[in-house]
């Protein structure tokens, strides 16, 4: 990985290492969909309601926080933090659908973590072209 270039606090330039901006976006990921997936898993009352106006039934809710709890563990494995990226990134497609075509309210958060989810992917995607020369 390489690095970004950035100022740091004396005004003198210098470059983050990428693995840093990575550990930073996993970590800030991990504990939002493990919240969220947690959330979602063990019934919280808003999560139950949400879910019910869905209307697709409570059987979306566990799935969906299954998906979220495995892609947040997922981002940890080695050389398959693409996978852990796309599959919250997935799941941030649908959420960003349903509220805008079912719930109403501000879409903004799942765009947010849907593109935080977008950058993991880009800073490995040295992954995709390794997974593409194994088959």
């Amino acid at each position: 990985m390489q690095g970004i270039y950035v100022l740091n606090l004396n005004n003198q330039p210098g470059y983050i290492p990428m693995n840093y901006l990575s550990i930073a976006l996993r970590a800030l990921l991990t504990l939002v969909f493990l919240g969220a997936g947690g959330a979602k898993l063990i019934g919280v009352d808003m999560m139950v309601e949400t879910f019910g106006e869905i209307g697709f039934g409570q059987g979306l809710r566990y799935f969906t926080g299954i998906v979220e709890v495995l892609g947040a563990a997922l981002l940890w494995l080695p050389h398959r933090q693409i996978f852990g990226a796309a599959l919250l990134g997935g799941t941030m497609v649908g959420a960003v659908l349903t509220h805008l075509l079912i719930l109403g309210p501000s879409a903004v958060p799942a765009i947010i973590l849907g593109l935080l989810c977008t950058a993991v992917i880009y800073l490995h995607r040295d992954q995709v072209s390794a997974l593409l020369q194994r088959s």
